[in-house]
């Protein structure tokens, strides 16, 4: 009877080598290799793995697309505006949300880096109201001479509704018109500086539309000074953020938005105080201006912008329905200016 086999109540025997068969015992000299070899594979694996899931920088300002893990990455630090210049900065998406906001797009970035902070539906073509006015200040600020004295015509003053009262015939400097633009948001003016411009509204939309492009807007169509709706014109929450961003970098521009009142003086020596338009001046501390705009197809919409210890932020809001508007930008710029880096802009007002 073989070794291998015990009867009971006899002590157990140690089973001899050469009862085993050649191939286990080939196997149990080669199982530390094997162990070895199977964890090299398990890290390759998980280092290809890793690979595979590690974020892209999609998503700037540049494209048209984004992605689940889209990131920010560095970029150079804004330079001072100079007319006709593009923008070199090249803003990107963060993957952080921000407070819930009432507008239909909506997109903030933190000034100094062009970072996105937050947003939603940024790429959404839709109407934009007066906040396009910026784009219509960089175009008249582009051409200089701004105490070249402009006369006002009949063509300039059938507009509605938001009209400063100007009457054919009056001559002002484009800088004093320009700050009563921005601030009162008044359409008359905003053809007489259009027309003094380009010669007619078509050709000065022509101009807009080149330097939204010069800009790297990507999405928008512009067919008037004013915003008012006319079938075509369009923009988006992205390039509007474009558009604030050279704008936010012009010294001229930043003066005019960041004012509560402004005195206009009319040509018979009659002075107004204008209001302001932006609501947020005077209430929110850290908010230093921009634009509004409203009209029936765009809602309401909000280009503000607010800085604190070295921190700006710019946010954009269109497609609001209801007055909450200046709390959801209280809220989303505060939230904002937490995440902003630090290092200021150009300018600090």
């Amino acid at each position: 009877m073989p070794a291998a086999y015990i009867r009971a109540g006899q002590a157990r025997k140690p089973l001899p080598i050469s009862y085993f068969p050649p191939f286990l015992t080939m196997k149990t000299r080669l199982r530390p290799l094997f162990q070895t070899m199977m964890g090299i594979l398990a890290v390759l694996l998980t280092s290809c793995a890793a690979e595979q899931m590690r974020p892209r920088a999609y998503g700037d300002l540049g494209s048209s697309y984004g992605s689940p893990y889209a990131v920010a990455t560095p970029v150079a630090q804004p330079a001072l505006y100079q007319p006709g210049a593009a923008m070199d900065t090249e803003p990107t998406f963060a993957v952080a949300s921000g407070p819930p906001i009432h507008a239909s797009s909506y997109l903030m970035l933190d000034a100094n880096t062009g970072k996105h902070l937050a947003g939603r539906a940024s790429e959404t073509p839709r109407a934009v109201a007066s906040t396009q006015k910026v784009l219509t200040a960089l175009v008249v600020l582009d051409a200089g001479n701004l105490d070249k004295r402009v006369t006002v015509q009949a063509s300039d003053v059938r507009v509605e509704p938001t009209v400063l009262g100007l009457r054919p015939g009056d001559t002002y400097t484009r800088r004093h018109l320009l700050y009563a633009f921005l601030i009162k948001s008044c359409n008359d003016v905003a053809n007489v500086l259009a027309r003094d411009n380009a010669g007619s509204i078509s050709a000065f939309a022509a101009k807009m539309n080149a330097k939204a492009r010069s800009l790297g807007c990507t999405n928008s169509n512009f067919r008037n000074p004013h915003g008012l709706t006319v079938p075509g014109q369009h923009s988006t929450a992205r390039d509007m953020a474009r558009i604030a961003m050279a704008a936010y970098r012009n010294p001229i521009l930043r003066d005019a938005v960041r004012r509560k009142y402004y005195t206009f003086t009319r040509r018979d020596g009659r002075t107004i105080t204008l209001k302001n338009t932006n609501d947020l001046l005077g209430v929110m501390p850290e908010c230093n201006g921009m634009k509004t705009g409203y009209t029936n197809a765009s809602g309401r919409c909000l280009i503000s912008t607010a800085s604190s210890r070295g921190r700006s932020v710019i946010l954009v809001q269109l497609g609001t329905k209801t007055k909450y508007i200046w709390n959801d930008a209280r809220q989303m710029m505060s939230w904002g200016l937490q995440r902003a880096s630090g290092g200021g802009v150009a300018f600090n007002w």
